[in-house]
């Protein structure tokens, strides 16, 4: 396993004193993670980039790839409400390109409020200590990406689509693969046999038989299922994708339209008026969600973000899709863009799948401090 190299005392500790001084209380997570539930968050796509522990006989498990899903999961059993947790130290993602650190340091900071009206403030403040504790190591060639899965989600709502087409690409929002698939279906008839035969056949079936039919199946074939998944879940993933396959696509006009909404990329005012003009009809459904940026735009200059140094993709996202508001990224010029300084988001209904209360909010940052560090990755 390929090791980050350590960043200098000096330089580390200006690195985290950003997060120190929001006062959070420290925390941290076991290195051992659930893998289904990280897959389930992420996408089969991940497993290529997950280091896989498994004891004989025992569940799969990961090496943590990164510490929001761990921090949020702890909060939610202690029984917590509100709260705010520091985190520092080693997360572990596999790297194709048989170059980059597959061990590496993050600082980060979660902060859980269940208070509606201190969203837009908390996001702000959560880029903002991401900005500053990401340009503390030196570099001076940064850029604050900003974006909005919520955004994207309003911007679906004013296409009139059927509610299963709406519901799957909301579902997508995340998943740059998954959304292209869907573009590409576009003009499509939904057809019976797609998404495979046995999924469709399950489809058919009570989920009780369904289940039934697939050990069944297993067992016929002498195959084992692996990932701690039992054949109830599994064959709810299969029903679910024939329905999806049935489901009706995007027309072409439609699918133009989400191309250009993913395309926009430029500064927040003008990335923000293209969204509009580009909504059409449907602008009414993104008021609220426009006007929130107009708020959280102006916290963020308030705070000290640069404004020459904003930006603004509809597209952007990262790894996990469980984000579902406002992302950030903090690029270097440096670097390539796959390789961001820092990165954080708001992931309210992650706390509602990880078993949270309904009105649970959350949002977080974490910082790469060798990318940070002026010596530091190139």
């Amino acid at each position: 396993m390929r090791v980050e190299p350590a960043v200098p005392t000096a330089a580390l500790a200006a690195i985290r004193a950003p997060f120190l001084a929001v006062g959070a209380q420290p925390a941290d997570a076991p290195i051992l993670q659930p893998l289904g539930l990280l897959l389930d968050l992420a996408g089969e796509a991940m497993r290529a980039r997950l280091f896989v522990v498994q004891a004989e006989g025992g569940a799969e498990t990961c090496l943590r790839p990164d510490f929001t899903v761990a921090i949020a999961r702890q909060h939610i059993e202690q029984g917590s409400v509100d709260g705010r947790y520091l985190y520092e130290g080693t997360a572990f993602r596999a790297e194709p390109d048989g170059v980059r650190p597959e061990e590496f340091r993050q600082i980060g900071l979660e902060a859980f409020d269940s208070a509606a009206g201190a969203a837009i403030d908390a996001d702000a403040e959560m880029a903002g200590v991401a900005w500053r504790a990401a340009g503390a190591g030196g570099r001076e060639d940064l850029t604050l990406w900003l974006g909005d899965v919520g955004l994207f989600s309003a911007f679906v709502d004013g296409l009139d689509l059927p509610s299963t087409l709406t519901a799957r690409l909301k579902r997508a929002a995340g998943r740059p693969r998954l959304l292209q698939a869907e573009l590409a279906r576009a003009g499509q008839q939904g057809d019976r046999t797609s998404g495979g035969q046995l999924a469709a056949m399950l489809a058919e079936l009570p989920q009780a038989q369904a289940a039934a039919l697939l050990e069944e199946t297993w067992a016929m074939a002498g195959i084992q299922p692996v990932g701690g998944r039992g054949p109830n879940e599994i064959a709810q993933r299969l029903v679910r994708r024939a329905e999806e396959a049935r489901a009706p696509a995007l027309t072409n006009d439609q699918a133009e339209a989400v191309g250009r909404f993913l395309a926009v990329s430029d500064t927040p005012e003008a990335a923000l008026a293209q969204v509009k003009t580009i909504a059409g009809r449907g602008a009414s459904k993104l008021a609220e969600a426009l006007d929130a940026w107009d708020e959280r735009l102006s916290r963020l200059i308030v705070g000290g973000a640069p404004k020459d140094r904003l930006r603004f993709a509809t597209a952007l996202g990262h790894a996990f899709d469980y984000y579902d508001g406002l992302t950030f990224e903090v690029r270097s010029a440096a670097l390539d863009e796959d390789r961001p300084v820092a990165v954080g988001g708001r992931y309210d209904g992650l706390l509602v799948r990880l078993g949270g209360a309904s009105d649970a909010r959350a949002v977080g940052c974490m910082v790469r401090p060798w990318r940070a560090f002026s010596g530091g990755e190139a």
